[in-house]
């Protein structure tokens, strides 16, 4: 059990405090780039903003904006629930998926570093784009938890606000749904709907652009083929060499 999970604890550990402070060490913080990719998407509309003027209430809290919380939220237990799962059903499998999850965070912490950029909360509140709000403080309050005191994680006074670009939000959920990807039709239908659901509600709720989302989708297809095929490529060494053994002659 320490072999297996000291690593990924590791990991999340790591990510988790270079993600706090990664933030003007190599530039300074980009406001318009992905905002700017938002409206050549979506015809000039940045969806944020969009969303938000047509069904955000201010003076009430909607069945929506919960169910976009509960998302929002499940990114924080998803991942190590998934990895115990795993861990007790297939050893293998929750190798594969800690290794993918660990090149997912690499790839993020060094984009972090290299590109902070600030989600659309922040640049509306250097009125840059349209009115937007941010949301998933107002919903903690709301459920009366302060996002101050730390539920989650170590809470908001040490997350890095401008860790933006990519999305992990998103590129973990669909990291989650390529791992437990099934057979069935309709189990895939309810798979996918998750990361979609994630999207979504990180869109909505004003913390990412889909600009950011999409390319944290990349992230997660791209660090889960290179881990299949490193996976792959060693089971077939392997497989090759106890073929090697069986075949030598005994003495």
């Amino acid at each position: 059990m320490l072999v297996d999970w000291l690593p990924f604890f590791l990991v999340l550990t790591a990510y988790d405090l270079a993600r706090g402070g990664a933030d003007g060490w190599l530039a300074q913080t980009h406001f318009l780039p992905q905002a700017d990719v938002d409206r050549w998407l979506f015809g000039g509309q940045m969806p944020t903003v969009w969303l938000q003027a047509h069904l955000h209430d201010s003076g009430r809290v909607q069945w929506f904006e919960v169910a976009a919380f509960l998302v929002y939220v499940s990114h924080f237990f998803v991942a190590p629930l998934l990895a115990a799962v795993l861990w007790v059903r297939d050893r293998w499998r929750f190798r594969r998926f800690a290794a993918a999850l660990a090149l997912l965070t690499l790839l993020g912490c060094i984009t972090f570093v290299a590109f902070p950029a600030a989600p659309p909360w922040m640049a509306s509140e250097h009125r840059l784009i349209g009115p937007t709000a941010r949301l998933i403080p107002q919903l903690w309050t709301w459920i009366g938890v302060g996002a101050e005191t730390g539920l989650v994680g170590t809470g908001y006074r040490y997350a890095n606000e401008v860790a933006a670009v990519p999305s992990l939000h998103a590129a973990l959920a669909l990291l989650v749904a390529l791992s437990v990807w099934p057979r069935r039709w309709w189990a895939r239908v309810l798979v996918a709907a998750y990361p979609l659901a994630m999207a979504l509600a990180i869109v909505y709720t004003g913390e990412h652009y889909v600009s950011d989302v999409l390319l944290g989708w990349i992230y997660a297809v791209a660090s889960f083929a290179v881990i299949c095929w490193i996976a792959a490529r060693l089971t077939t060494w392997r497989s090759d060499k106890r073929r090697t053994i069986i075949s030598v002659p005994s003495r």
